[in-house]
């Protein structure tokens, strides 16, 4: 963070593709912010108690000068002008972060805490604080296009999840007692995820294109070699092992004891698999989905290459323009939204392996 403070803040461009002009911080806002850096390892030596305060004020700062210091450098501006977050904003910020996450892993009681940098990041956005930063301009401009690349986004990632589910957990329970089936379904989905994503949807242009052609119906309900078909097939595939793994660990894994258990009591193969084994093995099975969850969301973004849209859409536009704004506004909502699903699928995990335990 005190590296960030000295490094250049913003970056003032007369367009968006133009060369840009990097702007450091006044004096006495530098000091202010080397204050505010230098403040949660001074008082991590006195009260570690004190570090996550230190810190959300460390971010909170850091967000408030972004927005203030590109609303300062647009001034007299003309309205094409942009003003970027440079190189300090942005070590400062993940300065700012990092110490929010380490005051939460030292604490596990309050790892609430590992969240409070919502609190001004929201409080700047809906204030339109942070309107005049160049990520925020072009995701205006961009309006309600972008709303629709983002629920195309969510359309994929949850459309492939639910696919991937219902093939893996058919498979992870045919496997569950059998180690040769077993060993198949993990080695089949292995190897599909050691393929680039990028070849396997090339791969998968060909053969869709020629069921297309050879199926006049599919072709008619929307089956192509590009777009949407090859973009679900590739992320299904892509999303088979982690939800095979998962259920083959948490079927598995439940004791030998208590399945003598259910035997003994007179339940039949069906009565144990839906009683027995699938609650206790829920958890490591939700482990397998929220891995899942993460990897599509990030492989979806290269769907867009093969038109079938979603936030990659402004990753690759941005590349083909060099303008780093535009990718922000692609790559940055699809890391929250990773973010929040991992984080969203791992506490559900957790109240689930709590209740379990209770249980037991």
């Amino acid at each position: 963070m005190l590296a960030g403070a000295w490094l250049p803040w913003v970056l003032l461009r007369p367009n968006r593709l133009a060369p840009g002009e990097p702007l450091r911080l006044e004096p006495g806002w530098l000091l202010g912010a080397a204050a505010l850096a230098l403040l949660p390892a001074l008082v991590g030596h006195w009260r570690r108690a004190w570090v996550w305060p230190a810190a959300t004020a460390a971010l909170a700062l850091g967000v408030w000068l972004l927005g203030q210091q590109t609303a300062a450098a647009l001034v007299g501006q003309a309205p094409f002008a942009r003003a970027s977050a440079s190189s300090g904003a942005w070590l400062y910020l993940l300065g700012a972060g990092i110490a929010l996450f380490g005051a939460a892993q030292a604490a596990p009681e309050r790892r609430w805490v590992g969240w409070v940098w919502l609190g001004p990041v929201l409080a700047a956005a809906l204030s339109g604080h942070l309107n005049a930063w160049s990520v925020v301009v072009e995701g205006r401009s961009e309006g309600a296009r972008w709303v629709q690349e983002l629920g195309q986004h969510l359309r994929l990632v949850g459309t492939a999840l639910g696919l991937a589910t219902l093939l893996g957990t058919p498979l992870a329970i045919w496997g569950a007692g059998r180690p040769r089936v077993a060993g198949a379904a993990l080695g089949l989905s292995s190897g599909l995820q050691t393929l680039p994503s990028l070849a396997l949807l090339g791969l998968l242009i060909a053969p869709l294109s020629a069921l297309a052609d050879a199926v006049p119906a599919l072709r008619a309900a929307g089956l192509s070699g590009i777009g949407v078909s090859p973009a679900l097939t590739a992320l299904t595939l892509y999303a088979l092992l982690p939800v095979v793994r998962g259920g083959l660990l948490g079927l598995q894994g439940v004791p030998a004891g208590v399945l003598d258990a259910a035997r003994g009591m007179g339940m039949t193969r069906t009565q144990r698999l839906w009683r027995v084994q699938a609650p206790l093995a829920l958890p490591l099975w939700l482990g397998g989905l929220r891995q899942a969850a993460v990897v599509l969301i990030g492989v979806a973004a290269v769907a867009a290459l093969i038109g079938a849209g979603g936030l990659g859409t402004y990753i690759f536009k941005g590349l083909q323009s060099a303008a780093s704004d535009l990718i922000l506004l692609g790559a940055v909502p699809a890391a929250l939204l990773a973010v929040a699903v991992d984080a969203g699928l791992r506490r559900l995990e957790g109240w689930l392996g709590t209740r379990l335990g209770r249980a037991e």
